[in-house]
C-alpha cells in the first residue's frame, strides 16, 4: 500500500475474490437463471440442476471467505489481548477482558500512545459501534495483513 492508511481507504479489497470470482459467480448463476426460462422439457430440468450447483458454488466461496476472515479475527483479538497485557496497567488490562471481540478487533488500528485512553472510552461505553472507535484513532497503526 503505497498511501498510509486511514479510516477511509482502510477497507480491504482481495482483487482475485471480490473482482474475478465473485462476479464470475453471479455471471454463471445468471446465466442459468435465464436457460431456465428459456429452455423446455429435460434441458430446463438440467438447467434447474446446474442453478442449483451455481448457487453452491457462490456458498461455498462466500463461506470460505468467512471461514478465513473469523480465523483472522480471532489471531486479532489475541494480539490485542497480549497488547493490552504489556501497554495497560495491570487492573486496565483486567478491565479490558470485558471488551467484545469487535471492539478489539477496531482497536487493533490504535497506535499505541493512544491505545490506552481508547481502551477506556471503549470501557466507559463512550462508543456506539466499531465505527465511533475507528474515527476516534488519531494516529492510525495500518493493518496490511488483512485477508
Amino acid at each position: 500500500m503505497s498511501e498510509e492508511q486511514t479510516y477511509k481507504n482502510h477497507t480491504r479489497w482481495y482483487p482475485l475474490f471480490h473482482f474475478v470470482v465473485v462476479p464470475l459467480l453471479i455471471l454463471n448463476l445468471l446465466d442459468h437463471l435465464v436457460r431456465i426460462f428459456t429452455n423446455t422439457g429435460q434441458e430446463r430440468v438440467d438447467q434447474i440442476f446446474w442453478t442449483i450447483m451455481s448457487v453452491t458454488l457462490i456458498l461455498l466461496a462466500l463461506s470460505a471467505r468467512l471461514m478465513a476472515l473469523k480465523a483472522q479475527d480471532r489471531v486479532i483479538r489475541l494480539e490485542e489481548r497480549l497488547r493490552c497485557a504489556q501497554l495497560l496497567s495491570p487492573e486496565t488490562a483486567l478491565k479490558a477482558n470485558g471488551l467484545t471481540a469487535s471492539q478489539l478487533i477496531a482497536l487493533r488500528f490504535a497506535s499505541d500512545e493512544e491505545f490506552g485512553s481508547l481502551v477506556e472510552r471503549t470501557l466507559s461505553g463512550e462508543f456506539a459501534d466499531t465505527k465511533e472507535i475507528k474515527q476516534a484513532i488519531q494516529t492510525w497503526r495500518p493493518d496490511l495483513h488483512r485477508v
